[in-house]
Formats: C-alpha cells, sequence, structure tokens
C-alpha cells in the first residue's frame, strides 16, 4: 500500500498531514481526500494533489479501478472559501483562475479516464465536491449522503464539469431547478434522480465501492475505457459521430487480449479471465 500527495519523487508527509491520499489494494487506487476538519474542502495543496495524481493514474497499467472518498464525515464541501476570501482580499487580478488551473483539468481527468471510477459519497458533497462525484462512473451513497449545488449561493455559476455532467445524469430541466435553487437534496432524493447508483447503510459506502471497484478492475477495462468513449459521443452527438465512434472502439476492443480469450472462454463453455489488455 503507498501513500503520496502526487507524482512520484515530492517530498513525503505523514498520513496526517497528506491532503491526498493514495492506497492501492490490487488494482484499485483508492483517492481519499484528506482534510476532513475542513469536510475536505479544496485548497491549492488538494486540487494540485488531485489533478496531479489523475494525470499519473491515467497511464498507469496496473491501476485498473479508482475509489474517490473523502476523510472523515464529509465527502466533500468544494472550493475552500477561506482560501478563496483571501484571494479576494489580495485583490487577484484573476481570483477564479483556479477553475482553468485545476478544476478545468481534474473535471477532464475524471471524465476521460479509461478506467471505472467510483465515488463513496459519505456525508455532505457540496459545490465542487458534488461536481466530482457526478463525474464518476458509479456513485455509492448512505441515508447520510446529501449534495449540495451551492454555487448560486456564493454568487457563481457551476464549475468542475457540472454544467455537463448534471444535465445527463438529472435532464435539463431539473438541472436549472438544482443549480438555482441551490437546496440540499437528500440521500433518498438523490437516489430517486439518479445522482447515486446505490444506497447502502452509511458505514458500508466505502466498503460497497471497494467491492464494485474490485469487481470492474477484474473485468474489460478496454472496453470500460471504450465504452466511456463512446457515451461522451452518443450523450451529444449525432447518429453518424456515435457510430463512428462505436466503429473505432470496436476495432480497438476487438484487438485485445481480452476479447480474444472471452470469445474462446464463451465457445469453451467456460468463464472468461481478463487481463485489461
Amino acid at each position: 500500500m503507498r501513500q503520496s500527495a502526487g507524482p512520484q519523487g515530492e517530498a513525503e508527509r505523514s498520513p496526517a498531514t497528506e491532503p491526498l491520499l493514495v492506497d492501492r489494494s490490487d488494482a484499485v487506487v483508492t483517492l481519499t481526500l484528506n482534510r476532513p476538519a475542513a469536510m475536505n474542502s479544496l485548497d491549492v495543496a488538494l486540487k494540485e494533489a488531485l489533478r496531479d495524481t489523475l494525470a499519473e493514474l491515467e497511464h498507469d497499467r496496473s491501476c485498473r479501478a479508482v475509489v474517490l472518498a473523502g476523510a472523515g464525515a464529509a465527502f466533500c464541501a468544494g472550493q475552500d472559501l477561506r482560501e478563496h476570501a483571501a484571494t479576494l482580499t489580495a485583490g487577484s487580478a484573476d481570483p477564479l483562475g483556479t477553475v482553468r488551473v485545476h478544476y478545468n483539468p481534474i473535471a477532464a481527468r475524471l471524465a476521460s479516464l479509461p478506467k471505472p471510477v467510483i465515488a463513496a459519497v459519505r456525508g455532505m458533497a457540496a459545490g465542487a465536491g458534488a461536481s466530482l462525484a457526478f463525474l464518476a462512473d458509479f456513485r455509492i451513497g448512505g441515508p447520510g449522503t446529501s449534495f449540495l449545488l451551492a454555487f448560486a449561493k456564493v454568487g457563481l455559476a457551476a464549475d468542475t464539469g457540472a454544467s455537463w455532467s448534471l444535465p445527463r445524469l438529472v435532464g435539463h430541466a431539473r438541472a436549472v431547478e438544482l443549480l438555482m435553487l441551490a437546496e440540499p437534496v437528500p440521500a433518498d432524493e438523490a437516489y430517486r434522480l439518479g445522482l447515486l447508483n446505490r444506497l447502502v447503510d452509511d458505514e458500508r459506502v466505502l466498503d460497497t465501492a471497494q467491492e464494485l471497484a474490485a469487481r470492474l478492475a477484474a473485468g474489460p477495462t478496454v472496453a470500460y475505457g471504450a465504452i466511456k468513449r463512446q457515451l461522451s459521443v452518443g450523450d451529444a452527438g449525432t447518429l453518424s459521430e456515435a457510430l463512428a465512434a462505436e466503429a473505432q472502439a470496436q476495432a480497438i476492443c476487438g484487438a485485445t487480449n481480452d476479447h480474444r480469450a472471452a470469445t474462446a472462454a464463451f465457445v469453451a463453455k467456460r468463464r472468461p479471465t481478463f487481463d485489461g489488455r
């Protein structure tokens, strides 16, 4: 098991002070936002660690599924507003530059990561924290889970991909409602709307997410990555664009060891084994 704040070569700190914990269990990597005293709000150190670690994992063949979690009682309260207030007070010429420097790269990496991402959403997920969860392929929550699209409460529009992910999950009209009214969405309503894929006991949220990640990590992960790319085109593209994306995806998947081995296993009436290649 390894713990790190970002790219290899950075000075190691104690796990108690790491803004992001990176734990490996076989082919599953769990990323834990680790600022529990601040409800895992996103300061520069945490945003940089998450951005850079996701960039590493994109090309890490030993990682075949990712779990995103929060330490303590909350998943993530969004932007660290104390830090942001200090930026405003300092008279920065670009006080929201963090959107381009941090949030946009994080959102792009999460959405396009060529392996499954599961969010273990315990407690509150607010603002950019909710946006992070919405970019995952699966979201597991418990009765204590809630979402709050809090951007408008501080006079801001959505960021971290929420304007893209939220309409895909709940539809345009409900996305407008959630973003403009900025009212909390409790767990049962989140499950009904599709913001949560599974609702389990609070103490089982992380375990359930990691079990699902392990199941997916043992599957045809090249195909999973191709499915994610297909859906990113099919959600908003034309039929012609979707068909082209499908043809490209099948050409890639058809050349994998997983496809050949699984086809042979089907013919032989035995269970296939996938190695993600």
